[in-house]
């Protein structure tokens, strides 16, 4: 898929800070959506050994290069949701786990699983969070940025901001405010489930964003999109970690 930004992704936090405040001036909170014909689900996973942080003195040392992100995708026709093809990729970790910065771990691998997909999707649904985010640019955003795709945050858990009561019904939802400023909202996707946190990644606004999510959630809290691309990811897993674990015995006979 071809890039709308480029920038690195071995940075320091600072650096970081930096390139998400260049990307919020890019950033687009109303509708500009096109034709919805196809939908992407996209999750991260990690294989973790040893440290995840930068090892001192220099603080241009990348991670061990046992840590890696493993980056799913799966693609549906919208808005049937009749899968259409799924793909995963794995790639080295560059950047240590600081929250607020966690697109710069993830977003490496997401997009080397979408180039392995064989059509660009219309909307991307992103399991994290979108304008939620202490400097208006969580994964959806960032993600949506770089692309210039319309985007969804669909985080299972708040990062930033409180909310009031949300309904019991499906479809009741209340909005996520941090200061003065309307930033989320929590949806209830299943009756009684616990709420999903919902927010616009790029060129989506946060009502149109709501209706997308509930147009994908058939029944379970998760969106059907993300909610396949993190069993995706977690199969990949297990499954590379096996595949290691038996050479590693073959190995040692």
């Amino acid at each position: 898929m071809r890039l709308a930004v480029r920038h690195r992704w071995d940075v320091t936090t600072a650096e970081a800070r930096e390139i998400q405040n260049s990307l919020r001036a890019k950033w687009e909170g109303q509708d500009r959506l096109g034709a919805i014909r196809t939908v992407v689900g996209l999750d991260a996973a990690f294989l973790l050994k040893g440290s995840q942080a930068f090892r001192k003195p220099s603080r241009w040392n990348a991670l061990r290069e046992a840590n890696r992100a493993i980056g799913g995708a799966v693609l549906f026709r919208y808005p049937e949701m009749l899968e259409i093809e799924r793909a995963s990729a794995e790639v080295a970790l560059t950047f240590p786990y600081v929250p607020g910065f966690l697109s710069f771990r993830e977003i490496p691998a997401l997009l080397a699983a979408l180039e392995k997909l064989g059509r660009a999707p219309d909307l991307l649904f992103c399991d994290g969070q979108g304008y939620a985010h202490p400097r208006r640019m969580g994964l959806a955003s960032h993600l949506g940025v770089l692309l210039d795709l319309p985007s969804v945050g669909c985080a299972k858990s708040l990062l930033i901001g409180q909310h009031g009561p949300v309904g019991r019904q499906r479809g009741e939802w209340s909005t996520i405010t941090d200061g003065d400023e309307t930033v989320g909202a929590a949806l209830r996707t299943r009756v009684d489930c616990t709420p999903m946190y919902i927010s616009s990644g790029h060129r989506v606004s946060l009502e149109t964003a709501l209706r997308l999510t509930l147009s994908v959630s058939g029944g379970t809290r998760v969106p059907w999109p993300t909610r396949e691309a993190d069993r995706l990811v977690g199969r990949t897993k297990r499954e590379t970690l096996e595949t290691a674990k038996h050479g590693s015995h073959r190995k040692n006979q």
